[in-house]
């Protein structure tokens, strides 16, 4: 493939920007994407609007989009640098929601017990806690290898890491939070 215009092409997205492709990747990931961004920002509705605010920023950068990745590992990008920014700006550190409420409200099974629906409910709110107090970079790798199963690769490919990096790390961020959980008991 020494021609540049054919290797050009090969690179290209799988996805054309057609309003029914764009539709398969939001169907696709857009739930992947709500998860991940909710165990970031630790609020539904912050999630609900960041993971609209991830894909719109998508669609818009469609074209730059190289192809190098995949497109699920390029949104994932996208959603963890935009849930960074919604975290440092003020008003992310200055009002008080009640996010514990709105993140496990809707965690039960139909037909779980009460006493059942209060138990996920607390082990829910003690591991966000956990989450919570964890540095950022932990709390980020913790989520993306149990929440999104990825893979040692792309989670590298993520966070600009080699593989043997994140497995250090991720090895460190589950010691790390094995200890935070142990204290909220």
């Amino acid at each position: 493939m020494d021609n540049p215009i054919e290797a050009a092409r090969a690179r290209q997205p799988v996805l054309e920007l057609a309003p029914d492709g764009f539709s398969e990747l939001y169907q696709a990931h857009s739930r992947e994407i709500y998860y991940l961004t909710l165990r970031l920002l630790g609020d539904d509705a912050k999630a609900e609007d960041a993971t609209h605010d991830v894909f719109l920023k998508a669609f818009k950068k469609w074209d730059d989009f190289r192809g190098d990745a995949s497109a699920r590992t390029w949104l994932y990008r996208i959603a963890i640098n935009h849930c960074s920014n919604l975290r440092q700006s003020w008003h992310s550190r200055n009002l008080v929601t009640n996010a514990a409420d709105a993140i496990w409200e809707n965690a039960a099974a139909q037909y779980d017990s009460p006493l059942r629906v209060l138990e996920t409910k607390e082990l829910g709110e003690r591991i966000q806690r956990t989450l919570d107090n964890l540095p950022e970079e932990y709390r980020l790798l913790l989520l993306l290898v149990a929440n999104e199963e990825l893979s040692y690769d792309e989670i590298a490919n993520l966070t600009g890491q080699s593989p043997d990096a994140v497995r250090g790390k991720l090895h460190r961020a589950r010691k790390a939070f094995a200890a935070h959980f142990q204290k909220t008991a």
